[in-house]
């Protein structure tokens, strides 16, 4: 590839690994989907993914696409900030290709999650997983990977839903995002981007996989009941009987005038579920002193505050922790916006993008989080892929 950012080894172009990963930072949308078709090398692959920043046209990035990957399965979403091989970018794109010699993918495209009963079942899911179990039966490893609309509020619901088909294989995936404009969030499915859609892929390999979860968060003792909510809009009203927004900044000891999406990344709200703390993080005051959040909050749950460790400090002893025997091929994560927000806010960017690069990770930040059957908020969340067991890098 072309110019990189901060580092000075050129490690764009990993067109001879189990996994393709490439970046550019061409102003051109067709410029810069042919640079990183070119830097994937050639394939042919079982799953290409892009991810997209917000601020390029998708309608010229869908062609770019059609005219560079004829004939390939090519899936992706629209972000709120980039994960690269150099490290954290904006503005990019940046790609994932899995080759054929070592993964097979078929991917189901859901056109209206407001309607998702109508246009998937459970049986078509088993269908598919089935499927590609036995094209490759000596194959051992399987994971599934979702995009989905961030704006839809259907992510709750849809994973859920996803459960029962789902068997053994986990489930990783981010929600699309749009910068930090909330507007309009797309996910590229079937040649185009669309909002209201998740592409759900599912992914066989004879490399290992694990798939994972984690965040930098710490629940204090400092609890608090959501008295009142809607959780279909993620709204929560009013907390320990009095106006969410004053009843969130007396908790801190603020004034309501300052909360601030860094104050909500620094001192998010958190609740059990099965033993383990979720983040449920909060993305904005409504003008009536609502808040909203990235992921749905009923009547009754306890939220509790959360304190943040040293970001960068656990994002390396985390990755390292994924990496005993050295770097995976590739970690493709999906971080929360939130997370981003931090890093920018407290300057440890380049530090942050280091780790990331020396790790071999390519994603995006997300307007939310899956696993499993779980939406969650404010995490570092994907699949680090390995060699196949007995082989070297």
């Amino acid at each position: 590839m072309g110019e990189l950012l901060g580092l000075a080894e050129d490690r764009s172009n990993e067109a001879s690994g189990r996994v393709r990963r490439a970046q550019s930072l061409r102003g051109d949308d067709f410029a810069a989907v042919a640079e990183v078709r070119r830097a994937l090398g050639p394939g042919p692959f079982a799953l290409v993914i892009l991810l997209v920043s917000s601020n390029r046209s998708t309608d010229a990035i869908s062609a770019a696409v059609m005219r560079e990957f004829p004939g390939q399965v090519v899936i992706g979403a629209t972000t709120a900030g980039e994960i690269g091989v150099t490290g954290y970018l904006d503005g990019a794109i940046v790609a994932v290709a899995l080759p054929a010699a070592n993964f097979r993918a078929q991917t189901l495209m859901i056109p209206d999650l407001e309607q998702f009963p109508r246009h998937v079942s459970i049986q078509e899911v088993l269908r598919l997983r089935n499927g590609l179990a036995g094209s490759v039966p000596t194959w051992p490893n399987e994971f599934a990977f979702l995009l989905s609309d961030g704006l839809s509020l259907r992510e709750e619901q849809f994973v859920s839903a996803l459960g029962p088909a789902l068997g053994g294989a986990p489930l990783f995936g981010g929600s699309a995002a749009d910068g930090v404009n909330f507007e309009r969030t797309f996910v590229l499915a079937d040649g185009a981007f669309r909002s209201n859609t998740a592409v759900l892929a599912f992914i066989r390999t004879n490399c290992r996989v694990k798939v994972f979860r984690f965040d930098h968060l710490l629940p204090t003792e400092q609890r608090m009941v959501v008295t009142a909510a809607d959780p279909a809009r993620r709204l929560v009203m009013e907390i320990n009987a009095e106006p969410a927004a004053r009843a969130y900044a007396r908790a801190l000891g603020r004034d309501p005038d300052q909360l601030s999406p860094f104050i909500f990344a620094a001192h998010p709200v958190v609740v059990r579920i099965g033993g383990t703390h979720h983040v449920c993080a909060i993305q904005q005051v409504e003008p009536n002193g609502d808040l909203k959040l990235f992921s749905a909050v009923d009547q009754g749950q306890v939220l509790t505050l959360a304190e943040g460790q040293e970001i960068a400090a656990h994002l390396e002893r985390s990755l390292d922790a994924l990496s005993p025997d050295g770097p995976p091929e590739a970690i493709i994560a999906c971080e929360c916006i939130l997370r981003r927000l931090e890093i920018e806010e407290t300057q440890v960017k380049g530090v942050m993008s280091r780790t990331l690069a020396r790790h071999n990770v390519v994603g995006f930040n997300t307007y939310g989080e899956q696993l499993n059957m779980l939406h969650v908020n404010q995490t570092f969340t994907g699949v680090a892929i390995y060699p196949p067991l007995g082989e070297d890098r």
